[in-house]
């Protein structure tokens, strides 16, 4: 995979502006909304469990995004999981802060045992607690720990039979069998809330309109941190304030040229 094929998937989801179901937490729903609009896709938010089915096998991905569960909320991602797995629609799974308590892990588990998800993203603590691995945890952003994070994502795409994308410094994106390495992205990222249930409904944008879902999910993480490094090259010295909207703007603006010159990955199986 190149930059120019990386660019042109972001240019297809702008071309498709594909509907992305979400059924995400409380604190990021206005800024994902935001975020899939700026970036060109369709965003719905539909969380009541008699219209998600229906909702789900329209769109052209579903997400879900346990940050703020409840049993109400993860009965719908059940009903809108299976009516999206009937209709072919992919399923991109956001296991936020798996391994925090024990009812946030068994949920994880639960939706990946029930659902065939087929791109779970999120860091390299939450994707261990997912598939039962022990990881350092420091909060419900810790990504690094102490850990081999390609040998992690390789052993929970096989265990899980999905794509697995870890974010952290470095962004790793595997099938088992292909591996991507992505170095785009900026610190401030970090200091933003929602930027990574974001980044899990923009790979939901990109699996809507490109069927190899290691290239999408890699595509996507490389054209969001090419615009996170653009948008922090106008305004880190504001702070994170101007950068979030510094971001939002860039996600708008970002094409294949920023992409060819500022993309960044390495191909490593």
């Amino acid at each position: 995979m190149d930059m120019q094929r990386a660019a042109e998937v972001l240019e297809k989801v702008r071309k498709t502006n594909p509907l992305v179901h979400n059924i995400t937490n409380v604190v990021v729903t206005n800024f994902t909304a935001n975020g899939l609009l700026a970036l060109g896709a369709s965003p719905v938010m539909a969380y009541a469990k008699e219209e998600v089915a229906d909702m789900a096998k329209l769109a052209g991905a579903l997400v879900l995004n346990i940050g703020t569960l409840n049993e109400t909320e993860v009965e719908a991602m059940l009903i809108a999981g299976k009516a999206a797995n009937e209709h072919g629609v992919p399923v991109i799974f956001d296991p936020v802060g798996a391994g925090a308590t024990p009812y946030r892990t068994e949920t994880a588990r639960r939706i990946t045992r029930e659902l065939n998800v087929s791109v779970i993203r999120g860091n390299a603590a939450e994707i261990a607690n997912v598939i039962g691995e022990q990881w350092e945890i420091k909060g419900v952003d810790a990504a690094e720990g102490n850990g081999d994070v390609v040998a992690l994502a390789k052993k929970a795409a096989e265990q899980l039979k999905a794509v697995v994308a870890v974010t952290g410094k470095d962004d790793v994106v595997t099938d088992g069998q292909t591996t991507y390495v992505i170095q785009n992205g900026h610190p401030l990222l970090t200091k933003v809330t929602g930027t990574g249930c974001l980044v899990t409904s923009v790979i939901g944008a990109f699996a809507a309109v490109e069927q190899n879902l290691v290239f999408a999910a890699t595509s996507a993480l490389v054209s969001y941190g090419v615009a996170a490094q653009i948008a922090a090259s106008e305004a880190a010295e504001q702070g994170p304030g101007s950068f979030q909207i510094a971001f939002l703007n860039q996600l708008a603006k970002v094409g294949a040229d920023e992409i060819v010159r500022y993309g960044s990955f390495t191909k490593i199986g």
